[in-house]
């Protein structure tokens, strides 16, 4: 983001609340720039990537401004939603976020009883660019199952022929690492419906647990707790393509 924005209008924007609330807010002090108080709410000011670091709201730092990406360490429980009952993944977030525009999306889903790295941004051609088909990035799961491994999993997820029930077209070739006698890491670039649940279903097993923990060459990282969340820089988005 760059050029001008009306400071009433940046904030609404970012979900501080309507024109009039964030004129209140202005009025009260509570907006401040350079460590002076904002006076009018109408005033044009530059929109510079140090503007976060140079502007508090409310005594907090301004939020991230629009063509965020975040990373997410998903919990298990928690629904990619904005519309299901139950715990939402943007419930995780500062309730304003919700009323942001342009709104946050997930890229990509992870499923209720699945844990790990999500990623959310309100760019949508970054959005687009990784879910393409066309990007081929890798997903990497760790998958603990109910039943031990026959030994001939790899083999079947590399033919490029294992079909999903329910489907007529037969998977990509995807890469298992066995771990254990009952887990195992799988890279998949595809992005089916509870697809790693379902290739082990295909070959009559049973995905007790499944975690996320890498996206492409960007991991989950170590300090990021379940639940929690951070803005990715240039060099994180860059891994998510290398």
């Amino acid at each position: 983001m760059s050029g001008t924005a009306r400071l009433d209008r940046l904030l609404a924007n970012l979900g501080y609340g309507s024109r009039n609330e964030v004129q209140q807010l202005v009025r009260r002090g509570a907006v401040v720039l350079d460590g002076v108080a904002a006076e009018d709410a109408s005033k044009r000011i530059p929109i510079t990537d140090d503007l976060p670091e140079r502007m508090q709201v409310n005594g907090a730092p301004l939020d991230p401004l629009p063509g965020v990406a975040l990373m997410l360490h998903k919990p298990v429980g928690v629904t990619c939603s904005h519309k299901e009952a139950g715990s939402l993944v943007y419930d995780l977030l500062p309730s304003r976020w919700r009323r942001r525009d342009p709104a946050l999306s997930t890229v990509g889903r992870l499923d209720k009883e699945t844990s790990g790295l999500l990623l959310l941004t309100d760019d949508g051609a970054l959005l687009h660019r990784i879910i393409s088909p066309k990007a081929h990035v890798a997903k990497h799961y760790v998958a603990t199952l109910a039943r031990p491994l026959q030994g001939d999993e790899a083999a079947r997820f590399a033919s490029g022929t294992l079909m999903l029930e329910g489907e007529d077209k037969p998977l990509a070739p995807a890469i298992m690492e066995t771990l254990s006698p009952t887990s195992a890491r799988l890279i998949i670039t595809e992005g089916r419906y509870h697809q790693v649940r379902r290739m082990f279903a295909a070959i009559g097993n049973h995905v007790a647990l499944l975690h996320r923990d890498r996206i492409g060459a960007l991991t989950l990282p170590a300090d990021l707790g379940s639940g929690h969340y951070r803005a990715m820089n240039a060099a994180d988005i860059a891994a998510i393509f290398a």
